[in-house]
């Protein structure tokens, strides 16, 4: 049976989210620069509406041209930071800038952003339609139009801050509902193995006791301590697993030699230890359950013929195990996706082994379990331990 990937339609809403997303950011910069460019339009007009009331007024013969110019504009403005010069570029006048101890110099750092911002506008008086004197005024984006600009940044900052919080509250109720599935499923398991292998274990004892049926009954008992087996993993996942100090040697070992008798006969199994000290604090069942799984995996991924090795080694701070097959690889967008419950190369079987792999040695042992490298020549999953 084929496996399903139970997180396809969590994927298709992420990818349907994202886009929604991104089409709410971009309307949104998109009205924004606009409104910033339809105020900073605005502010061009008024400047040059009063530039040109003001010229009109001086060329109309109505008072001292220097006194005109500058208080005529520094009325009717209380937004938008002026600044008057003349034809030699000495300032003459400002309006809506603040004072400061050195006001000279604020003025001349004023201005100088000013002439960046915005080109000047130009006033002249005149006398007989020859011009007598020329006036430069300069202006900068009002404090509303200056936060403006700054708005779709901030605005972006928000929208990002809240998809993240959003994303990270919805990533964590999903993984509290998977934890508490698969503790479920695992209890509900290990309970209805549980019934019909008391049974089974009663009928072994009264076996023992016919004649002739010594060896039948051995050969049950042996699949009946197996069953018990199995039993005791599901229920350590259901709760949290006792961990202790165990040699991982020793357990790699055993889970060998207990695999190189029920995998395919053209399947051999390597182990090659590195290190003097191998111990860790692990729960052995579940340990040696992971290893299991990751074999049986390699073992289908060689079509039940080829190498595994098993390669123990450590640093300071890890215990590390290597287990190589010369299967067919992997590729390399699968290496992620292969610990996703569901998800499977193989024409048979859920895809869970891994998955719950992953959970044991991640969650309840707080290490690693990945996909180092795989190619045509074979894949290398690494788990990593905490050392004592």
């Amino acid at each position: 049976m084929g496996g399903i990937n139970i997180y396809s339609t969590r994927k298709n809403w992420k990818i349907v989210l994202f886009i929604f997303a991104t089409i709410i950011c971009l309307a949104s910069l998109t009205y924004t620069n606009k409104l910033v460019s339809d105020l900073d339009t605005e502010e061009r007009k008024k400047i040059e509406l009063w530039a040109e009331a003001t010229n009109q007024l001086v060329n109309s013969g109505m008072g001292p041209t220097n006194n005109i110019l500058a208080s005529r504009i520094m009325q009717e403005n209380t937004t938008i930071p002026i600044i008057l010069t003349n034809e030699v570029g000495e300032i003459i006048g400002n309006r809506n800038l603040p004072q400061r101890p050195n006001q000279e110099a604020f003025l001349q750092r004023q201005l100088s952003i000013m002439m960046e911002q915005h080109e000047p506008i130009i006033i002249e008086a005149k006398m007989n339609g020859q011009v007598i004197l020329t006036q430069y005024l300069y202006y900068k984006d009002s404090y509303i139009l200056s936060q403006l600009r700054f708005y779709p940044l901030l605005q972006l900052l928000v929208i990002f801050l809240y998809v993240g919080i959003a994303y990270l509250a919805f990533n964590r109720s999903k993984k509290s509902e998977q934890n508490l599935v698969w503790a479920g499923m695992a209890k509900e398991t290990a309970h209805q193995i549980g019934t019909p292998l008391s049974s089974l274990m009663a009928w072994v004892e009264i076996l023992k006791a016919k004649e002739g049926m010594t060896e039948i009954s051995e050969e049950i008992n042996k699949d009946v301590k197996r069953l018990e087996t199995i039993t005791e993993r599901f229920s350590k996942v259901g709760s949290k697993p006792k961990l202790e100090n165990e040699s991982i040697y020793e357990i790699l070992n055993q889970t060998v030699s207990y695999l190189q008798d029920r995998l395919s006969s053209n399947v051999h199994l390597e182990l090659d230890n590195q290190c003097n000290d191998s111990t860790a604090p692990i729960n052995s069942t579940l340990f040696e359950w992971v290893v299991e799984n990751i074999c049986k995996n390699a073992a289908d991924a060689m079509d039940g013929k080829g190498l595994i090795k098993i390669t123990l080694f450590s640093d300071s701070d890890y215990l590390k195990i290597d287990i190589t097959d010369n299967g067919k690889g992997l590729q390399k967008a699968s290496f992620k996706r292969i610990f996703e419950p569901g998800f499977t190369t193989k024409k048979r079987g859920w895809g869970l082994g891994l998955s719950l792999s992953k959970r044991i040695i991640e969650e309840y042992h707080l290490g690693r379990l990945y996909v180092k490298s795989s190619s045509k020549e074979g894949t290398t999953f690494r788990i990593s331990l905490h050392r004592n």
